[in-house]
């Protein structure tokens, strides 16, 4: 099979817009967390906090791809053309047919859905409505109008699956390059920041709304004490390229993805499992044809929610024991949803190029129900060579990532 390496990164994040900005503030112990006062209007939303991306310039993208992007697809632009860049990739490169993308986000435009949906039931009309409304709201206006924007013209697969859009769009550019179908794919996924995510979760009591008064300890991912998880936004881009095209063309590479496993529960829509979360992290490791015992750091989905910690805990545990180093980094920035898989993705390759396992913000005592996992509590600075990333999301979609540090 033909080896899988990364190229180039880009990102935009509640903890800085670029891959060495977020080894800095995780380095520094930085919460991108912050009270929102927006949401104080909003009747009966409990929960006020949030992470969002800062010092980006929207207005960049030229108007002309512009006016058919929201803003998750404008963040994911923006995030796209950074990685591209920092590939070093050339218009003759992006638009081959061996070039392909893949890439998601939960929902299309929420503001521009908000905005139009109304307008339209009040009148019962469409006329006078913004032609490029339903492009920005549509599921898949992130993979369509990055395709226009950067005239990527191979196979393009849009991955909406939730909290695991951007993993799975990271597992299915892997797959393309592993077995033959292209040379190269821009994958990753992106969320906006809008009070509809967070009331979604806040109905269910999953969000967090005791902390907006100190919105750095609203999350906690493991922690007894947790009560919900922060609903934030971001957008990340990984360049994947077939490892021999990449040394050709004397590009620098990041890591290499070994092994990638995605799966359905199949038996309850929000409920997560601990059997569906075992078997998905069990496939990586046959794809990477890796034991257990091979990982040395877990990034582990971990949204500070009551039931899923205590699943994946179980789930990490019967597979990894009580001695291999777990961490969540949602206590930093919060969790972001269709953009969480691909910026936690980055998270693991500084682990591999820095050595920087990060902590987990704001855990102090293990839930008592949740396994003896070894969740990290403060930096951890050791060389690791094999790391995990895995998400979950609604309808018991999983997916796991293996990333290994690049030797030629």
């Amino acid at each position: 099979m033909r080896r899988v390496v990364i190229t180039g990164v880009g990102l935009n994040s509640p903890l800085g817009n670029s891959y060495d900005e977020l080894y800095e503030s995780l380095k520094a112990e930085k919460c991108g967390i912050e009270y929102v006062p927006e949401w104080e209007i909003i009747k009966d939303l409990g929960t006020k906090v949030a992470g969002r991306v800062k010092n980006v310039d929207l207005k960049a993208i030229p108007r002309k791809f512009r006016r058919s992007m929201g803003r998750v697809a404008q963040l994911a632009a923006v995030s796209t053309g950074e990685a591209i860049a920092d590939a070093n990739l050339t218009q003759d490169m992006l638009s081959s047919k061996r070039c392909g993308l893949a890439f998601g986000s939960t929902m299309g435009g929420n503001e521009t859905m908000f905005e139009y949906m109304p307008e339209v039931q009040a009148k019962m009309s469409f006329r006078g409505q913004n032609s490029m409304a339903f492009l920005k709201m549509m599921s898949h206006t992130v993979a369509a109008n990055l395709a226009q924007m950067f005239e990527i013209k191979g196979r393009n697969i849009p991955t909406c699956s939730a909290c695991t859009s951007s993993s799975q769009g990271v597992g299915a550019g892997y797959e393309s390059i592993k077995y033959g179908m292209s040379d190269i794919m821009v994958c990753g996924g992106a969320e906006e920041h809008h009070y509809l995510s967070a009331g979604v979760f806040d109905v269910m009591a999953a969000a967090s709304t005791k902390h907006a008064d100190e919105p750095h300890l609203s999350s906690k991912p493991f922690d007894a004490s947790r009560d919900g998880l922060v609903v934030s936004e971001g957008s990340g881009a990984l360049i994947l390229e077939e490892l021999e095209h990449a040394i050709a063309r004397g590009a620098k590479i990041y890591g290499e993805i070994i092994g990638y496993g995605t799966s359905c529960d199949g038996s309850h829509i929000t409920t997560p499992s601990k059997e569906g979360m075992q078997q998905v992290m069990e496939t990586s490791l046959e794809d990477a044809n890796l034991k257990p015992s091979d990982i040395e750091y877990i990034n582990a989905h971990a949204t500070a929610t009551a039931r899923g910690d205590i699943a994946e805990s179980h789930a990490t545990h019967s597979l990894f024991g009580s001695q291999t180093p777990v961490s969540s980094t949602k206590g930093h920035m919060g969790h972001l949803l269709g953009g969480c898989g691909v910026v936690e993705s980055a998270i693991c390759l500084i682990a591999l190029n820095k050595s920087l396992l990060p902590k987990t913000m704001n855990f102090e005592t293990l839930d008592k129900e949740c396994a003896p996992i070894n969740v990290l509590s403060k930096n951890v600075q050791k060389d690791v060579n094999i790391v995990m990333s895995n998400n979950f999301a609604f309808g018991g979609i999983n997916t796991s990532l293996i990333f290994k540090k690049y030797q030629a």
